[in-house]
């Protein structure tokens, strides 16, 4: 049997020379976490490089996502697709290798890590998710969900706010099948880290609930086997293990040091590696007998197979548990869901209440929530402003199949570890806060998009309308800048009717996040005839016409719709106007080009936008000669509808704008 040493300092290897051929990139964690990492892979983690995706597998995330050649070393060498050319092609255009690791492009990386302290809270989300489906469909004798996550961390993750946020609520939902494995090397690329990080981590962690091992050495196996193996076996607490390590582990001038931190090693200074830790071949050469010894496929085979095993027992004797795990698993909805929320929403157009969006919300959420069991929501500590409570929500921290998690306040954790909730599959999570909390999740919520993964986010209090909580709490440019990020698609409603197609749109949506932007205010119900309802999921449409054509449009959002509907009331008899919802610019933005001339044809010149919020987006429909009724300051502390009228949101105003354009 080839010699754990040998197999780990495989992984050195191949990091420091897809580094060096790169000339870009981080040596210094992979050399360093090498043998860990081949203590984890080799004699813990349960997985099947022939199916990535097989759901009971144990989940790795490497939160230091910088550390990128790590994964990508272990993936190569136990048996992924992802061969020896794409390690040689590390950090190059089109590679199955980017500089961090990317889950939609290189086959057995579980989310897409960089930002540090996320992978971690990723990790979180995926315990949680771990937890809560294994108590939904397991049955005795039967544990189809069963495995554990794995997440290794530095001291960057633990420097950055949101490993507090995710580890603090970790601990408290006792979530004993995640072990974080710390790599304590004490150099950041500043340099030694005691400078400005001398925290008690153990400390901390004990705090927070954890179980903690402190002070392993992290180049020795058996300190490391008996670490894992420990916390494995806790299955009360979440175990961190703090592992001393030397950052570029096996280079004579660099190791210990920042130089290995985040820059090549350097031709001569790899020779050297080569020689100090008995390397003797060539770069990129592995011997067959380290493949061997690293080959997972076999083993990997086998655990895939005595899982089937298992589920074919429970298919037989839960016949209807396992087709709804499946089905969950897949992302598909339920046969009757199309038909059922299209019945909820004729229904609240039938109602024709003036609600708030946020009451809206709750009430879609009230209906839809019977039809679909994989609902796991929750609120940063907004809960009852959120309104992201329905009859049937369950906290997961007093039952374990609940279906909502209490997050405190704590909006970035929150959404990160939604996207390792959506990560991990069979679960359509929504979180909320205020839409100027967003700013917290920001980053969180840039990562969503990017691995372009479902989500809902629930953000209330949209506008000004906060009124007297004042600009500190008023949204200004925060429904803009979401709009702005790709694939996040944006919804901002103009009364219950809206809502409720824009949830289930939401809901539908499986390849990116979805934003709500509710109101904290009433908002006027809007007459439409069926036909034009069902235009709502084209993101906007002609909300109420003209005869002939129009002289004029007005396009508004949210509660300022009613101030165009008036606007349109008091030019009846003088200027033909057309009004249109836009409650989502990127979805109408995808349309066939057909239906948006239908809407905003071209030849009609005289525009009006009214949203109450910065305006820079909207010229693209406006163009440079329409007006735009919106903000270009922070808004003021008093009762709304003051505050809407010291800023220019007025029916007079709309009219005006109109009047000047024809």
């Amino acid at each position: 049997m080839t010699d754990r040493t040998e197999l780990a300092n495989a992984v050195r290897a191949l990091s420091m020379d897809a580094v060096q051929a790169a000339n870009s990139g981080h040596p210094g964690a992979p050399m360093g976490m090498a043998d860990i990492a081949e203590v984890l892979w080799n004699d813990f983690l349960r997985h099947n490089p022939a199916n990535p995706s097989w759901s009971n597998r144990d989940r790795f995330v490497l939160s230091n996502g910088h550390a990128s050649m790590l994964v990508y070393s272990l993936l190569h060498l136990s048996g992924y697709d992802l061969p020896l050319e794409e390690l040689k092609s590390f950090r190059q255009l089109h590679s199955k290798t980017p500089g961090h690791p990317e889950n939609f492009i290189t086959p057995g990386v579980e989310t897409t890590t960089g930002p540090l302290g996320q992978g971690l809270a990723n990790a979180v989300g995926m315990a949680i998710a771990e937890r809560t489906l294994a108590a939904q469909f397991n049955r005795d004798g039967f544990p189809i969900v069963d495995h554990q996550t794995y997440v290794f961390l530095g001291d960057g993750c633990l420097m950055e706010g949101i490993s507090h946020e995710v580890c603090s609520l970790a601990g408290r939902l006792g979530l004993g099948k995640l072990v974080a494995v710390y790599d304590d090397n004490g150099i950041s690329i500043d340099g030694e880290v005691e400078g400005w990080f001398a925290d008690d981590t153990p400390a901390r962690f004990k705090a927070y609930g954890w179980h903690v091992i402190d002070n392993v050495d992290g180049h020795n196996p058996d300190a490391i086997k008996a670490a894992i193996q420990a916390g494995v076996d806790e299955s009360a607490k979440p175990t961190l293990i703090c592992c001393k390590t030397v950052i570029g582990k096996g280079s004579p001038n660099k190791g210990g040091k920042e130089s290995s931190h985040g820059s090549p090693l350097g031709d001569d200074e790899i020779a050297l590696v080569r020689e100090q830790i008995g390397w003797s071949h060539a770069a990129f050469d592995v011997p067959e007998a380290v493949y061997s010894g690293w080959d997972a496929k076999q083993s990997g085979a086998a655990h895939e197979s005595d899982w089937q095993k298992l589920f074919g027992e429970y298919e037989q004797q839960h016949a209807s548990l396992a087709a709804e795990f499946k089905r969950r698993l897949s992302g598909d909805l339920p046969e009757s869901w199309h038909e059922q929320a299209r019945a909820f929403i004729a229904e609240t157009a039938e109602k024709a209440e003036k609600i708030a969006s946020r009451k809206a919300s709750q009430n879609a959420l009230q209906s839809y929530g019977p039809l679909l069991p994989e609902l796991l929501g929750g609120s940063a500590d907004l809960a009852g402003s959120n309104n992201t409570i329905w009859s049937g929500s369950v906290g997961i921290q007093d039952d374990a199949a609940g279906n909502y998690i209490y997050y405190g306040v704590r909006e970035f954790g929150m959404a990160a570890i939604q996207n390792g909730i959506s990560l991990y599959g069979g679960f359509k999570p929504y979180a909320g806060t205020f839409l100027i909390f967003s700013e917290y999740a920001r980053n969180a919520l840039r990562m969503a998009a990017l691995m372009k993964i479902p989500g809902t986010y629930v953000f209330t209090h949209d506008s000004i309308g906060l009124g007297e909580d004042g600009p500190t709490h008023q949204p200004v440019e925060q429904t803009a800048t979401l709009r702005l990020m790709p694939q996040m698609s944006v919804w901002r409603p103009c009364d219950a009717v809206e809502t409720a197609v824009a949830w289930k749109m939401a809901l539908e949506r499986r390849n990116g996040p979805t934003s709500l932007i509710l109101s904290r205010q009433g908002l006027d119900p809007q007459q439409r005839s069926a036909e034009r309802i069902g235009l709502i999921e084209k993101g906007g449409y002609i909300l109420a016409d003209c005869d002939g054509e129009p002289d004029a449009i007005i396009i508004a959002t949210g509660s300022e719709v009613h101030l165009a509907m008036a606007a349109r009331e008091e030019l009846q008899g003088k200027v033909r106007v057309r009004v249109v919802s836009m409650p989502s610019t990127d979805v109408f933005d995808v349309q066939p080009e057909s239906y948006r001339e239908s809407v905003l044809p071209k030849k009609v010149r005289a525009r009006v936008v009214v949203e109450a919020g910065v305006t820079e987006g909207w010229y693209k429909y406006t163009g440079l000669d329409g007006r735009i009724i919106g903000m270009s300051t922070f808004g003021e502390s008093g009762p709304a509808s003051e505050v809407f009228a010291h800023l220019g949101f007025t029916t007079a105003k709309v009219v005006d704008a109109v009047n000047s354009l024809v």
